[in-house]
């Protein structure tokens, strides 16, 4: 279903509910070409920056949240000039994937007026020539101006809507037929995946259709708007999954790490992707201790067992 040069999507936020297993497969399927674009990126989106998948990259901001702030391999990859870097504020981005989810091509805003984030000399697509309506992924423009026609308050803001070939969810649960029920925060989630043409849902569990219909208010999307659904318990790891697992900290920092130079990198996706065949082999490589360690409380809903620092 992901096919190199595909515009892809991801659910969750920085370091929660990435859909991390799928990452660690692409990525051992040696794709290629990928364009991603999220309102927020985070872990998984280095790992495929950095092992050489990316060749666009549209966000506003891309890193390990408190267990590594610099995102080394996107900073390597720019430098380098192998990625494009489009850069978007966050309010940008998530108006870009709502008019994506609407169906319309593009919401008016105000977000960024006197900054250089509507500079054009930092449109990169078009400076590389990709905005010539060649690739309909790609708009024409990367903002376009208006004055307000309605109470003549200024100069208004548009940004294009987003239109990703794919959307790869990890939820906590999905139905036999495709309904996702996400617990915890579910961040612009429903709006990437109604604007993505497909939609793949890692979750926890599969479960009856019967048991999410007892409690249809908590249901996040429909079957029908899911085109593929798996079953695989940490497949966020090491990223959380709220009421399931915690962030595992020490992995993400091993990675931020690793990342700092090419070949500690190298290194790290040969020990922890390329040597291990599928997500049973990672996870028995991870270790039984490890993971019951950052399952969480069911009361809680967090671990009780995560050291979390001291007074």
């Amino acid at each position: 279903m992901i096919q190199d040069n595909d515009m892809i999507t991801f659910s969750g936020f920085v370091i929660w509910r990435r859909p991390m297993a799928a990452i660690y497969e692409m990525l051992r399927q040696e794709k290629k070409g990928l364009h991603l674009v999220e309102v927020n990126s985070g872990t998984h989106a280095e790992l495929l920056i950095g092992a050489g998948a990316v060749s666009i990259w549209e966000s506003c901001w891309i890193g390990h949240e408190l267990y590594g702030k610099v995102p080394y391999c996107l900073d390597r990859k720019m430098r380098e000039r192998s990625v494009i870097v489009e850069d978007y504020s966050h309010q940008h981005m998530l108006y870009r994937i709502a008019a994506g989810a609407m169906g319309i091509p593009y919401l008016p805003t105000w977000a960024s007026r006197g900054t250089d984030i509507l500079n054009p000399e930092y449109d990169m697509l078009e400076k590389m020539g990709l905005r010539n309506g060649a690739n309909d992924r790609i708009p024409v423009k990367k903002f376009d101006f208006a004055q307000d026609p309605f109470y003549n308050e200024g100069e208004i803001i548009h940004v294009p809507a987003v239109r990703p070939h794919v959307c790869i969810v990890h939820a906590q649960q999905v139905g036999e037929e495709g309904t996702i029920r996400i617990t915890g925060q579910t961040y612009s989630d429903e709006q990437a995946i109604k604007a993505s043409d497909q939609v793949i849902v890692l979750a926890e569990e599969i479960v009856p259709e019967s048991y999410l219909r007892e409690e249809p208010e908590r249901n996040l999307i429909p079957g029908y708007l899911v085109d593929a659904i798996v079953e695989l318990p940490w497949g966020a790891h090491p990223t959380g999954a709220y009421g399931y697992y915690d962030v595992d900290g020490p992995f993400i920092r091993e990675i931020s790490a690793a990342s700092k130079t090419d070949e500690k990198f190298a290194n790290w996706m040969d020990e922890w992707v390329y040597g291990v065949k599928n997500h049973e082999e990672y996870l028995n490589k991870l270790g039984v201790s490890r993971l019951e360690k950052l399952r969480a409380n069911s009361y809680r809903k967090y671990s009780t067992k995560v050291k979390r620092g001291t007074r």
